[in-house]
């Protein structure tokens, strides 16, 4: 399969699984996040899949597209735990997280993800769905929606 393909593969199971998810979630209240703003598309696609929930995004630093940019209340910027750990402390609960941190390297960014899990977790609310394009630990996995590939995105159940 050539990069593109894969690629292509990929953001269209990165759609068609978070707004399953946003569909999954229509019930349980609580905000929206954002583990990795990158370019900005995922975050895009979130705002408006869940106009009425406020989304949250997480990045070390904010070099998205310009029509991308969420607002400054709503951009945690800095590493990750410290961030999901003042979601906690302020209460807030996540009913759809979406996971893209990585380095690019497998084994380092399933550890990170590992390693993550407990504090993703902290902040879920009951019921709430991630969606991960790596695997997390202490959740209960889901099947997803019918049409992705076994592994290309991985959903799970706080």
């Amino acid at each position: 399969m050539s990069r593109l393909d894969s690629m292509l593969r990929r953001f269209t199971a990165q759609r068609d699984g978070l707004n399953w998810a946003a569909s999954a979630i229509s019930e349980v209240d609580g905000d929206v996040l954002d583990m990795g703003l990158g370019n900005g598309r995922t975050y895009d696609h979130l705002r408006e899949t869940l106009p009425d929930r406020r989304v949250w995004v997480i990045d070390r630093v904010l070099q998205c597209h310009p029509s991308c940019v969420p607002p400054e209340a709503d951009f945690l910027q800095g590493e990750a735990v410290p961030m999901l750990e003042r979601l906690k402390a302020e209460g807030h609960k996540i009913v759809l997280a979406h996971y893209d941190f990585g380095f690019g390297v497998k084994e380092q960014d399933v550890a990170e993800a590992a390693a993550m899990s407990p504090v993703i977790a902290s902040v879920m609310a009951r019921g709430g769905i991630v969606v991960s394009g790596q695997p997390l630990v202490g959740f209960e996995e889901l099947k997803g929606p019918e049409g992705i590939p076994e592994g290309r995105y991985l959903f799970y159940r706080a």
